[in-house]
C-alpha cells in the first residue's frame, strides 16, 4: 500500500503528463485571446503582411463606398491628391482585384475596383441597405491602416489624422472604438463639420501608428502626408 500511495502521489505517466499539457495548452490560450489584451498585441509591418481583400477595408473607414452590383461589388473612394489615388490603385492591384483610375465632374481623382465577387461579403457587412455601417469584429491591421492613410491620413503639427466619412456619422464612434481596441487611442474631432477625423497624438501612439503602417510610397507628394515620431 505504501508504494501504491507514493507511485499514486508522484505519478508520470504519459496520460497524465498529456492531460496536465493540455490544461496548460488552454490556459495559453484563453489568455492570448482575451479581449482585455487585444491592445498589447504586436502589429506587423504592413510591409511584411500578405496582401488580402480585406486590406482594403480601411478605405472604407475614411469615405470609400461600396455598393453592389449584380453578384459582385464595386468598391471607390474620392480623394485630394493623385498621389493617393495611384498608391490606391496599386494595394487594389497587389489585392488581385483590378484598379481603375478615372475622375468626378469636379475632376477630383476617383478609384475604384472593378465588379468582383469577391466584394460582395465586404459589402453585406459594410451596409446596412444603403447605409454604411462598421462590422462589430472589425479591426484595422496594418494593411487596413495603411490604406485609411492612403485615402485619407493627414498629419496636423506633432499629431496625425485619420479622415472620416461626412456623410456616414453613425461610423465615426466605432470606428474611434476600433482604433482604441489595437491599442491607438484617438480622439474624435469634427464632427459637425466637413472634415470629420481621428486624431492620434502621443509619442507611443504615433510609434505604433508608424511601425504598423509601413513606409510611405515612392512619391515625393506622399512624404508630406505620412505619418512620423
Amino acid at each position: 500500500m505504501r508504494r501504491h500511495r507514493q507511485a499514486g502521489a508522484g505519478d508520470h505517466s504519459p496520460g497524465r503528463k498529456a492531460a496536465h499539457h493540455r490544461r496548460a495548452a488552454t490556459r495559453i490560450v484563453i489568455r492570448t485571446l482575451s479581449v482585455g489584451d487585444v491592445s498589447q498585441l504586436s502589429f506587423f509591418s504592413a510591409e511584411s503582411v500578405p496582401p488580402a481583400v480585406g486590406d482594403l477595408t480601411g478605405v472604407l473607414a475614411a469615405a470609400g463606398q461600396i455598393v453592389t452590383v449584380g453578384g459582385g461589388a464595386r468598391l471607390s473612394v474620392v480623394v485630394d491628391q493623385p498621389w493617393r489615388a495611384h498608391a490606391l490603385a496599386e494595394m487594389i492591384d497587389e489585392a488581385g482585384l483590378v484598379p481603375e483610375i478615372t475622375h468626378t465632374e469636379e475632376n477630383t481623382p476617383l478609384v475604384r475596383t472593378a465588379v468582383d465577387v469577391r466584394l460582395r461579403p465586404i459589402a453585406g457587412d459594410w451596409t446596412r441597405g444603403a447605409v454604411k455601417t462598421v462590422p462589430p469584429l472589425w479591426l484595422p491591421g496594418p494593411r487596413e491602416l495603411r490604406a485609411w492613410i492612403l485615402a485619407a491620413g493627414t498629419p496636423e503639427a506633432d499629431r496625425y489624422l485619420l479622415g472620416l466619412d461626412p456623410h456616414a456619422p453613425d461610423t465615426h464612434s466605432p470606428l474611434a472604438s476600433a482604433l482604441m481596441r489595437v491599442g491607438i487611442a484617438p480622439t474624435l474631432i469634427g464632427t459637425h463639420g466637413a472634415r470629420p477625423a481621428l486624431r492620434i497624438g502621443g509619442r507611443r501612439r504615433l510609434s505604433r501608428l508608424v511601425e504598423s503602417v509601413g513606409e510611405p510610397p515612392d512619391d515625393v507628394e506622399a512624404l508630406a502626408y505620412w505619418p512620423h515620431n
